[in-house]
């Protein structure tokens, strides 16, 4: 007994024991799994913790070193040609070592090899907005000596700084905010057409700017709508006041660097790094200039001071963010489309995917951070990027490489180019919108492929020329929706047939092997159904149904009613038939009685009417009806008139009739388009729809409810899950319309209906082979 006891202790103490060892494994996978959780959501944040680590400098160190100075050369005369733009030289490069480690830390791929900085159309946004909030009127200063009102440069410089430094920092405030709540999505809505047309028009606007350093005139500024218009006719009426020795250089400079140009394409495929020519010429017109002295010898235009060092961290005026937070809206949304294009197609061709809600935090902290610096907006460059791959880069170190060789460059060389003439920075402009110049051949393109494509082209292009880039963006976008909602409000509507010997339904119309089911037809719309095409579905619906539900439902009605007076005249005459027995059965009225019933008689055999059908003159054409009263040839047309008037023909609508019977019913509704015992069944194919609200609910309602009303059963083939999720939360579930008119696909649908036809006819014409009048 004690040894049993103490073996049952034993067990219970085991069991204890089992269980507080499952108790602490639970806890610990519980743990786990959390920690597991946290580690995925710090490394989606920061992902550069997790290939950092992995980073192989021998495979990657020298080919990402090598392309690093590469394009860190290459980003010195396009940071000036940009700053150039902007106005702003003493800030003529972002600070793109910081920026390069926040897209770095925050990207999700070593391998992306996009390269930011200075972008053309975004130094072109960023220019047009500090011109229209800084213009030289505002910043006029009177001279002294000769009594003459000059331009406080220091002045407007500063609050331009300020103006792009504001716009910059809401920017990409804006970018992180949208890749925030996971809205990258909104780069979709920019499509390629649109993004190229805004592009070449932004180009417009740039060669625009550059023609007064070009040839050496004043234009006056303009800003707002119509600005590029304004402009462009005073620089031409100012063409007879050039100053020859600027047009000079800018022949010089334009024809040695087209040249240049074409020579380094011509060499890329044997040269391992293509050849800077926008830095050799500015370094070789910099030094002709101030050897020459161009700017005191022959008044030529020169950059001017530009400052070197760095500049402490500022907070931006928030007093501008009113005034430029539509600007900033557009700066946010065209660099987020530049650099989500070029990262996809970067990613396409090595393999990789792009995050684009992490691709607009890291380009959005980019800016906010560059903007406290007064520095202005940056994206990626399909240009440096090219290079950056084809000098051998690997990975994201290359970016670094080269931000710090422009980060040594502008701390020491920035004085060195103080006798740079603008006109050589606007010659450089030029010279490399050549790119967005031929983008004018995607008119002839989409000409050939897509018409609606090539509207939403020109609208971009001549709204964005004569809207300035910010209304015009937002034009172009609202332009390019609309398209999207007038093709979903003007879909196609098809009636399928079956392809024999398969469970394919193609368009009867175009596909010539599709043979129409008997009885059943298949209606399909190209675009999901919604309140702004839901009408247009029903009427495609019944057009190509050939069933006018309206005329049709008018005349069944009729019809009822036609046969709720027969049966009280029956009724009637009932009741006078038994009158009459009554009265035959007293004494001298048999007399009466026989000439009553011979009367009667007589007026039943005048009233009867025959409908005789003729063979049609043409195999497809329609036939002809004789109506025969009584008999009496004479009395035919009246009879025919007057039946056609009533509507009191009627026939059976059985198969063991003769064809007598049908052709009565071909008669009563041949008039009102497809004749009632062609259709019983339709299936509307909903498989196009990804949604469905409630108008388009309430309309599907009334498809089921007025075709009942005909016999015709409407069933639903291929719904999607959601879509029958919709369906029930509308309440369009009933009694009558259940869930067993919902099929997986159309093919079976079709079977189903030919399994269970339903020949229900409209009884338009009652059950009668012919009619007995009254008097």
């Amino acid at each position: 007994m004690d040894s049993a006891h103490r073996l049952g202790k034993y067990r219970v103490e085991r069991e204890v024991l089992d269980e507080q060892r499952l108790e602490e494994v639970t806890k610990l996978g519980e743990f786990d799994s959390h920690c597991t959780v946290l580690k995925r959501r710090v490394l989606s944040i920061l992902p550069i913790l997790y290939w950092l680590p992995k980073y192989s400098v021998w495979d990657y160190g020298m080919p990402d070193l090598i392309s690093g100075i590469s394009v860190g050369i290459i980003h010195l005369p396009q940071g000036m040609m940009s700053s150039f733009i902007v106005w702003l030289m003493h800030c003529w490069l972002p600070y793109l070592l910081a920026e390069q480690m926040i897209i770095m830390t925050i990207n999700n791929n070593i391998h992306l090899l996009l390269c930011s900085g200075t972008f053309t159309v975004l130094s072109i946004m960023v220019g047009s907005v500090t011109e229209r909030l800084a213009p030289d009127l505002y910043f006029l200063k009177v001279n002294e000596t000769n009594i003459t009102a000059e331009v406080d440069t220091v002045a407007r410089d500063s609050y331009r700084v300020q103006v792009a430094a504001a716009t910059t920092v809401l920017g990409g405030l804006i970018q992180v905010v949208l890749g925030l709540v996971k809205f990258g999505f909104v780069g979709t809505y920019l499509s390629e057409p649109l993004v190229r047309a805004y592009t070449t028009a932004a180009a417009a606007h740039a060669v625009v700017a550059q023609l007064k350093y070009i040839f050496g005139v004043s234009p006056t500024r303009f800003s707002g709508p119509l600005s590029l218009v304004y402009t462009l006719r005073d620089v031409c009426s100012l063409l007879p006041q050039t100053h020859l020795p600027t047009l000079l250089v800018s022949a010089v400079s334009m024809v040695f660097l087209v040249a240049a140009k074409e020579l380094n394409s011509f060499l890329s495929p044997k040269l391992p790094v293509p050849i800077p020519v926008e830095l050799i010429t500015i370094v070789a017109v910099t030094l002709i200039s101030n050897y020459a002295h161009l700017n005191s010898n022959y008044t030529i235009s020169v950059v001017g001071e530009i400052p070197c060092g760095l500049s402490p961290p500022e907070v931006p005026d928030v007093t501008i963010f009113g005034e430029v937070i539509g600007d900033a809206f557009a700066l946010a949304i065209v660099g987020y489309a530049i650099s989500i294009s070029l990262g996809k197609t970067f990613a396409l061709k090595h393999g990789y995917k792009v995050d684009s809600n992490q691709e607009l935090v890291a380009l959005g902290l980019s800016n906010v951070v560059g903007g406290f610096f007064q520095c202005y907006s940056v994206c990626p460059s399909m240009s440096r990027s090219l290079v950056q791959e084809t000098t051998g880069g690997k990975t994201q170190m290359a970016g670094v490489a080269s931000a710090l060789i422009v980060f040594v460059t502008i701390l020491k060389l920035g004085p060195l180019f103080q006798e740079l003439p603008k006109a050589v920075l606007a010659v450089i402009v030029f010279v490399n919108l050549k790119g967005m110049f031929k983008q004018y051949t995607d008119v002839v393109t989409l000409w050939r492929r897509n018409k609606i494509d090539l509207v939403v082209w020109l609208v971009t292009w001549v709204s964005t020329l004569l809207l300035n880039l910010d209304l015009g963006l937002a034009a172009s976008i609202t332009f390019a929706l609309l398209t999207v909602i007038f093709r979903t409000q003007m879909p196609t509507y098809s009636v399928l047939g079956n392809v024999p010997g398969t469970e394919l339904y193609l368009d009867i119309e175009t596909h010539r092997e599709a043979r129409e089911i008997p009885g059943v037809t298949i209606f399909r719309s190209s675009a999901t159904v919604y309140f702004a095409n839901a009408e247009l579905y029903l009427e495609a619906l019944k057009e190509k149904s050939g069933l006018d539900i309206s005329k049709m439902i008018i005349y069944k009605r009729r019809q009822e009613a036609k046969q709720k007076r027969r049966e009280r005249r029956a009724k009637r005459r009932a009741k006078r038939q038994a009158k009459r027995e009554v009265m035959c059965q007293k004494p001298g009225w048999m007399d009466t009685c026989i000439d009553d019933e011979e009367q009667v008689w007589t007026e039943r055999e005048n009233g009867t009417v025959f409908v005789i059908p003729t063979s049609p003159s043409a195999a497809d054409g329609p036939c002809r009806w004789e109506y025969l009263k009584g008999g009496d040839p004479d009395c035919s047309s009246l009879g025919w008139l007057s039946e056609l008037q009533d509507g009191d023909t009627t026939t059976l609508g059985s198969s063991s009739e003769d064809t007598l019977s049908r052709d009565l019913e071909r008669v009563s509704l041949g008039s009102l388009g497809k004749w009632t015992w062609d259709i019983h069944s339709i299936i509307l194919d909903l498989s196009t729809a990804n949604f469905i609200d409630t108008v388009a609910i309430k309309t599907m309602k009334n498809i089921f409810h007025d075709f009942s009303e005909i016999d015709v059963d409407i069933y639903m083939a291929g719904c999607q899950a959601s879509v029958v999720e919709q369906l029930e939360l509308g309440d369009f579930f009933s009694e009558s319309i259940t869930k067993r008119r919902l099929f997986t696909t159309v093919h079976d649908a079709v079977l189903y209906c030919l399994n269970h036809p339903q020949f229900n006819f409209i009884p338009c014409m009652g059950v009668l082979h012919c009619i007995f009048r009254e008097k």
